[in-house]
């Protein structure tokens, strides 16, 4: 399925959707394998599946596609990421996801491996994502997603010029927004008002991380460029330490009340961060159906 017609919809409730990553380990992918069965059963409007840095693991990730989109018959985005690839690499890609029967695909700049002390990037390689929103558009039929960024990109100048990018990326292509996560709705609201100031008219999307994990918030936080709010900080810090059933359910009922703020404010959609776990999401989902708000 072509995501926009979902988000194009006339349906009253938001679109939910899920993300995945390729597990690294034999009980990662065992612990992913529980998640799907989980959250397969929420029934999800769409999933979609990461990319390996620098296009590194494709492998893996492909058959995590496939085994979404064909076998659990779910409807499947599969990312693609400009950094590492070279364009026969990228065509080689974009081909294999036809061949799966992906229709959408989410076009990301993505990141070189930190982890991989020899990575040389290639040297055809597009700079930016939109260059590879470009060169797709060009040459398939896929629907495309990009990425937008709430508190700006970790990397922009400013946050003019990273609504400038993100206007180039709809130019070239990209058919809705996906935002990055965030602790504060007003962030999102307020980048979303200077998008449609700017022109920008596709659906842009809010990103959902909850909290799973203080170590974890934290890290992503400083690699996302998201604000751990005082709001966060302060829920945290009341618990009692070390409690690690304590922090989910914050994490639960803090992104419980950001959805029920969103849904209220007219969002067409919901996408959750897994992070290949299911119990936290769940949950929420829960609440939210317990409330009428799905």
């Amino acid at each position: 399925m072509r995501i926009i017609d979902l988000y194009s919809s006339s349906t009253i409730k938001p679109i939910i959707s899920f993300e995945f990553s390729r597990p690294k380990t034999e009980k990662a992918a065992a612990n992913l394998n529980k998640a799907f069965d989980s959250l397969a059963a929420a029934n999800p409007d769409y999933v979609s599946v990461t990319f390996g840095a620098g296009g590194s693991n494709r492998e893996g990730g492909f058959e995590i596609v496939d085994h979404l989109k064909n076998q659990r018959k779910l409807n499947t985005v599969a990312y693609i990421a400009s950094t590492g690839l070279g364009p026969d690499a990228v065509v080689e890609v974009l081909d294999r996801f036809k061949s799966i029967g992906i229709e959408t695909v989410f076009v990301i700049r993505g990141d070189a491996p930190t982890w991989d002390e020899n990575y040389q990037p290639h040297p055809e390689a597009m700079e930016y994502a939109s260059d590879l929103l470009s060169f797709i558009k060009k040459q398939y039929d896929f629907c495309l997603g990009a990425a937008g960024y709430p508190e700006t990109h970790s990397e922009a100048t400013n946050p003019v010029k990273d609504l400038e990018m993100l206007k180039l990326k709809v130019d070239q292509g990209a058919e809705y927004i996906v935002a990055q996560y965030f602790y504060d709705n007003q962030f999102f609201y307020d980048y979303v008002d200077k998008a449609r100031a700017k022109g920008i008219k596709v659906p842009i999307i809010p990103g959902i991380m909850p909290i799973y994990t203080i170590k974890m918030t934290e890290n992503l936080a400083g690699l996302c460029g998201t604000k751990i709010v005082k709001k966060v900080r302060d829920g945290l810090d009341q618990l009692p330490k070390d409690d690690k059933n304590a922090v989910l359910q914050f994490g639960v009922d803090f992104a419980t009340e950001q959805c029920r703020d969103l849904i209220k404010n007219g969002v067409k959609g919901l996408h959750f961060y897994t992070m290949n776990r299911s119990k936290s999401v769940v949950s929420i989902l829960n609440n939210l159906k317990s409330e009428g708000l799905l």
